[in-house]
């Protein structure tokens, strides 16, 4: 019997899946209300067909409880992006009105047809690692603020207000020194100090969270906060996005993904290459920051590595790019030998990487071929460090089991890391 592809169009109230067949051949459809039972409904519907496999538009989004439920019953789990499944339902010939069954049939079509896969894992330690690193970004968005509107209100108290960065302590300081002379003085000054309680509040929240993120990263036993200027913000950020590593079969695609790379422009025999505004802007965020943190110290590596750019002719931005660049094959090297250590850890014995370890799941997803915006710096040298100057060497199948995350071990010792 050919495999069953089902399609589910995820909303908030209730779900609509309708499979089909290799032909793209609808078989039948069910809609059913989020609920606690849903998944039970939805596998009892589809035990007519025993090869099959979901497809869940966004299921990083508002599909996620629900794949996770399925991933968890045993089911084979796909993840559709909805711009894709967009993009089929536009396609497409015939009914192309726009409702639940259609969008459920056009997610079906696109994983049935898509080259690379995007299989749903279960989730495992990397996801701890993500709650507590988002957690982290918001505080702190939240506190910068509170931050800015505190420098607001003080512009109207202080001639010229505060230029630089305001703490906590500097904020009351000052305010203890106004005195108001009227109402709107003395309204000005209530909301001020009211904004000077959510920083700290905002303050004491955060100093709990890293806490918890640093104590995550820790138990994970990654080596990333080996790195210089990688501390345990940057190193949840990166495992809580990355998971599996081995998606990406070399350096220069997991480059294409945090948007390290070049992105190709040429035009005959003209070759150009720009910088890349694709991949993931957070883990993006995150290399750079860890090469701001390397600049600021004269003795690392990495100022080195940027001042030898700068004596090449290269501008501030150009040499800051390529760090960056060396920073992300860095990391991918570590992801990759942490990676190795769970497999042979799982070898070994009990225990292991907490989360699905198959194979299919770990390696599922890798691209077909490498693009143009997938290719190194034109000139890059090597990473620093001998055990990075090459691409990590064909994994072999039962290896090949995601982050390793599971195995807890002593974390190397953090210096200078933010």
């Amino acid at each position: 019997m050919a495999e069953v592809m089902i399609g589910i169009d995820p909303h908030k109230a209730s779900h609509t899946a309708v499979a089909i067949d290799p032909a793209e051949v609808p078989l039948g459809q069910l809609r059913v209300r989020a609920c606690a039972a849903q998944a039970e409904r939805l596998l009892g519907w589809a035990q007519a067909w025993p090869q099959r496999t979901w497809a869940v538009e966004g299921a990083g989004g508002v599909g996620h409880l629900l794949a996770q439920q399925l991933a968890a019953a045993g089911e084979r789990v796909l993840d559709v992006p909805p711009k894709l499944a967009a993009r089929v339902r536009l396609l497409q010939a015939g009914d192309t009105n726009k409702n639940d069954p259609n969008d459920a049939f056009s997610v079906a079509v696109a994983a049935l047809r898509s080259t690379a896969k995007r299989p749903v894992i279960a989730e495992d330690h990397a996801v701890v690692l993500k709650v507590w690193a988002k957690r982290h970004r918001d505080l702190a968005r939240a506190r910068n603020q509170a931050c800015c509107r505190l420098h607001a209100v003080l512009c109207d108290l202080v001639p010229g207000g505060i230029r630089k960065e305001i703490s906590a302590g500097q904020a009351a300081r000052i305010l203890e020194q106004v005195r108001p002379a009227d109402a709107v003085t003395t309204a000005r000054c209530e909301l001020a100090a009211e904004f000077l309680t959510d920083i700290r509040r905002l303050d004491a929240q955060l100093r709990t969270t890293n806490k918890k993120l640093a104590a995550a990263v820790k138990a994970s036993g990654t080596s990333l906060t080996g790195l210089f200027g990688v501390g345990p913000v940057i190193a949840g950020t990166v495992i809580g996005d990355v998971r599996q590593v081995f998606r990406f079969p070399s350096r220069d695609h997991f480059a294409a993904y945090d948007g390290t790379a070049p992105v190709e422009v040429s035009s005959g025999g003209r070759k150009v290459y720009r910088l890349s505004l694709r991949g993931n802007r957070r883990l993006n965020h995150a290399i750079h920051m860890a090469a701001i943190t390397q600049l600021r110290y004269k003795h690392s590596q990495g100022r080195a590595y940027y001042e030898k750019k700068l004596a090449e002719g290269k501008t501030h931005k150009e040499a800051l790019r390529s760090l960056k660049r060396r920073i992300s094959d860095a990391i991918y090297a570590a992801l990759v030998a942490d990676a190795r250590q769970a497999a042979a850890a799982c070898s070994k014995g009990p225990g292991g990487q907490p989360g699905n370890l198959s194979v299919s799941r770990a390696a599922g997803s890798h691209p077909a071929h490498t693009s143009s915006s997938d290719k190194p710096l034109p000139g890059l040298p090597p990473p620093y460090g001998p055990a990075l100057r090459q691409d990590p060497p064909p994994v072999s199948p039962t290896e090949r089991v995601g982050t390793g995350l599971g195995t807890p071990r002593p974390a190397e010792e953090i210096r200078h890391n933010h």
